[in-house]
């Protein structure tokens, strides 16, 4: 009984929303008509469950690290297949980068109140929670929360890209973020 919980805390399964949203970061607004992160992710995680004996950590830091390589893999293979015929291998290496920028990123977002370093230890539980959490938001407020949290968009950039008006951005971040303590401490409460 206990190998079994084990084997299900050790999914990848259990990283699917935060695979996701480092996708979505990685691929921006330009990429995302030419290619679906949920493909994406789904990739990374059936090459991280075929490859799951090779994982060699312990800990989740480590178990995450692993993770954003494949799915760093998995993108520049995407890449690769879509843009075959004009290949760029500056955004193939900076693939890897990138995603660990994207996820210190995140991990600002989550430990900028964060008082204690015991808090700060947690951060990889914390990101997933977010990244489930941001799933469960309406699709403008996502991305609003997401390009000014995770990306740092001004709220003007945020403003041009989503085609709406400052006020309007300000309003979804707000109730974005509202939404999202309610349901992050809904999460700690249960």
């Amino acid at each position: 009984m206990a190998d079994a919980a084990r084997a299900a805390d050790d999914s990848p399964e259990r990283w699917r929303a935060y695979l996701l949203l480092l996708a979505r970061l990685q691929l921006g607004t330009e990429l995302r008509g030419k290619l679906d992160a949920s493909d994406v992710v789904q990739e990374a995680l059936l090459h991280a469950h075929r490859q799951r004996d090779r994982f060699r950590g312990t800990t989740e830091a480590e178990r995450a690290a692993w993770l954003r390589r494949i799915l760093a893999g998995t993108l520049a293979d995407a890449l690769r297949r879509r843009y075959a015929d004009k290949r760029d291998a500056g955004r193939e290496q900076s693939l890897q980068a990138a995603l660990d920028q994207s996820s210190r990123r995140l991990e600002a977002f989550l430990t900028a109140d964060v008082p204690s370093p015991s808090e700060h230890a947690q951060h990889n539980e914390r990101a997933m929670r977010l990244a489930a959490a941001l799933a469960q938001l309406l699709d403008a407020q996502r991305e609003a929360v997401e390009l000014r949290h995770c990306q740092g968009w001004a709220i003007d950039a945020v403003s041009r890209q989503m085609e709406r008006t400052p006020a309007a951005v300000a309003g979804l971040l707000k109730r974005g973020l509202k939404q999202l303590r309610e349901i992050l401490q809904g999460d700690s409460q249960s």
